[in-house]
């Protein structure tokens, strides 16, 4: 049975471990192809999982994320053919799938069975990274009751009063978004984010991951030395499977993961 992801945080935090949290968008280049994605992920290391809902406003990403969100739809990927998908796969892999949509998706198909359906498919967490704090509870209150955690965003503009609220009313775990704007592969990291961090953690003891705009092995193991519990890498991963090629793009994405991995179990 697959874990959820408090489970996974407190595995690792056992083994003094940080987890990988790659990002994928279902059905990009199409949902087979997907369901192969997730096994590899899971198979090479990753810890959890996060898949994105295809969805044509996705405000938060940045046009890698978005081009792979429009392939899929123009592909006619629905939202009922991508939970199929995850309930097939939920039950071979031990990641658990974190689903990745905007609020608005949830509301057009009512919230609680939104959440009903995403728990019946195998699902364990949810980000919706355009849902507001203050309209938060309702969903909040669902998952719960369904066995989804529903992981909110702190962001670099956050008020510390915020913060506060925010980490109080997480499940899962907290994800600090490691830039302001959209994701994205960056050169650089916003160092200011280190500080950020560690007020964070001096508010909770929930498990941190930090994600938007990480795309390599030196930046992997350069956040990991800021005491975070597990790192995202969105674009870097969806950019390994545009322009998909049937013999090369799964090898390709299989070495990839392996070296993050290695990033991300480097001990300093």
């Amino acid at each position: 049975m697959t874990l959820s992801v408090s489970d996974i945080f407190r595995k690792l935090n056992e083994k003094n471990k940080c987890a990988l949290v790659p990002f994928i968008t279902a059905g990009d280049p199409n949902l087979k192809i997907t369901e192969k994605i997730l096994k590899i992920l899971d198979k090479e290391g990753a810890s959890i999982i996060e898949l994105g809902l295809p969805y044509s406003d996705s405000l938060a990403d940045g046009p890698i994320i978005q081009e792979a969100a429009a392939r899929a739809l123009s592909r006619g990927i629905k939202f009922d053919n991508v939970l199929h998908m995850v309930q097939n796969v939920a039950q071979d892999i031990s990641s658990p799938i974190v689903i990745f949509t905007y609020y608005n998706l949830i509301l057009t198909k009512g919230t609680e069975n939104f959440v009903q359906v995403i728990n019946k498919s195998g699902a364990k967490g949810l980000i919706v990274p355009d849902l507001p704090l203050e309209e938060s509870e309702e969903l909040l209150s669902l998952c719960s009751k369904n066995g989804i955690e529903l992981i909110l965003l702190i962001s670099p503009t956050s008020s510390l009063e915020r913060i506060e609220l925010i980490a109080k009313k997480a499940q899962g775990c907290l994800y600090i978004v490691a830039s302001t704007g959209v994701t994205g592969i960056r050169s650089d990291l916003n160092l200011e984010i280190k500080n950020l961090i560690k007020t964070v953690k001096r508010i909770t003891d929930k498990p941190i991951i930090i994600g938007f705009g990480i795309s390599n092995p030196s930046q992997v193991i350069q956040v990991k030395s800021w005491g975070v519990d597990g790192i995202v890498l969105g674009s870097a991963f969806v950019n390994k499977i545009a322009n998909f090629n049937a013999e090369t793009t799964l090898v390709e994405l299989t070495s990839f993961c392996k070296e993050i991995k290695q990033a991300i179990d480097f001990v300093q």
